[in-house]
């Protein structure tokens, strides 16, 4: 999951692909929707952070894949600022990045951050796969 920051808060999107690019400089891929209100705050805020969910929070990936309004999405949802951006609490993992790029790609738009921090409490990913939300030890 994707988050940022807007001008009336935070706001995030489920991604459909994340991935490493380099490690020196620490760089990675996030690909965002052309329509996303998620990539209008990035484009703003040129910060972002990628929340890694865990096996136990599909319904948040679910809430975060929807178009409901930004403030819906966080309802509930505990998270605290790191580097400017909401990091989501219980995720397995998370990074957050500066926005060094951003290119089209179809009717995504492909963000290259720089990694700033990273923190990795553990447990089991959220994988999606073939269709569905799976446990990576599925």
């Amino acid at each position: 999951m994707v988050t940022s920051i807007g001008e009336a808060g935070p706001v995030g999107l489920t991604a459909n692909a994340v991935c490493s690019l380099s490690l020196a400089p620490m760089l990675m891929i996030v690909c965002l929707d052309r329509g996303s209100r998620t990539l209008t705050a990035v484009r703003r805020s040129e910060r972002l952070a990628v929340n890694v969910l865990g096996s136990e929070q599909e319904g948040l990936a679910g809430r975060f894949a929807s178009k409901a309004p930004e403030h819906e999405k966080f309802t509930g949802v505990p998270h605290r600022e790191v580097d400017g951006v909401p990091v989501i609490d219980g995720v397995v993992a998370w990074l957050t990045g500066d926005v060094r790029e951003l290119a089209p790609g179809g009717d995504h738009v492909i963000g290259v951050a720089e990694i700033t921090s990273v923190g990795a409490p553990g447990g089991e990913p959220l994988v999606y796969f073939r269709g569905g939300y799976h446990a990576l030890s599925d």
